[in-house]
């Protein structure tokens, strides 16, 4: 496919839902490429949106010019949209995802819908991709959470980091203390981000080995310090379990830094570059 370069903004909008509007922004694939099908991106978690930003709009934008148009929503109670975080919760989010679905259905000219999702954004994908009655042709998944119950743990610590800064902090409170709270009912504000008991506890107990997808061709890019190591016991089991029940998976290694997470924004060309390749094929080979 000859290469080509369109630069120009994505189309903001704002899409109804029957939780209030969510802002969008959809990438309209280069007039002078064949319509290849279309990407709902779907971001991570927290703080990990806005670090992710930058590179979600470049893939984004590789995407349109070799004729994929790009929905990027931003879910309820985050970013631009309505609702505020500690309202949110996933099944609002599936329901979020679904509504974009019905938005490329009635306004690309293709059939051909795809999802990607980064971290936690692609366990949503996956969730939302296992009970879609709606055909979903490929699942990309960027360095997806394997564990909820760790993410979350993980996502905890940043509060026991933020009391131990503190100047007048004289407590020992640990992340047993924190779950303790969330179970008994109480939204916990951590890193700015107030979260709600529901949503963790549906965090607590998401694991990527049980979000098996039968319908749709799964390609999961895996962010390493180096490409020649092998695969962590984790991602092998999940692989293995995947394969027993019949899903199509490739996995693609990727060496690059973990963009969604350094205290920079960072970019990875290598996966950007990765990807588009992969998607450059005719979008009913792969």
């Amino acid at each position: 496919m000859k290469k080509i370069s369109d630069t120009s903004p994505a189309k903001p909008f704002f899409l109804e839902t029957d939780l209030g509007k969510r802002f969008c922004l959809y990438h309209t694939p280069h007039h002078n490429t064949q319509s290849c099908g279309t990407f709902i991106y779907i971001h991570p978690f927290g703080d990990e949106m806005n670090k992710s930003r930058h590179m979600a709009a470049l893939q984004a934008r590789a995407f349109k010019n070799i004729g994929y148009g790009v929905l990027q929503i931003d879910l309820f109670g985050c970013g631009d949209s309505y609702g505020e975080f500690n309202e949110a919760r996933w099944d609002i989010w599936k329901q979020d995802i679904l509504f974009a679905t019905k938005w490329l259905k009635e306004n690309s000219s293709t059939s051909i819908i795809n999802l990607w999702g980064l971290r936690l954004g692609a366990l949503l994908a996956l969730d939302v991709a296992c009970n879609s009655e709606d055909r979903i042709d490929n699942i990309l998944l960027w360095q997806p959470v394997l564990n909820g119950k760790s993410f979350l743990t993980q996502f905890l610590r940043l509060q026991l980091v933020n009391k131990l800064l503190s100047e007048n902090y004289q407590g020992t409170q640990g992340i047993d203390s924190l779950r303790s709270s969330l179970a008994a009912g109480s939204t916990l504000e951590v890193a700015g981000y107030d979260l709600a008991p529901d949503l963790a506890a549906t965090i607590d107990n998401l694991k990527i080995s049980d979000l098996v997808v039968l319908k749709s061709k799964v390609h999961w890019f895996d962010i390493v310090a180096d490409t020649n190591q092998s695969i962590s016991p984790a991602k092998a089991d999940v692989m293995k379990k995947w394969g027993k029940e019949g899903n199509n998976l490739l996995m693609h290694s990727i060496s690059c830094l973990s963009f969604w997470a350094t205290q920079e924004i960072t970019k990875c060309p290598e996966l950007i570059s990765a990807t588009t390749q992969l998607f450059t094929k005719n979008p009913h080979e792969f």
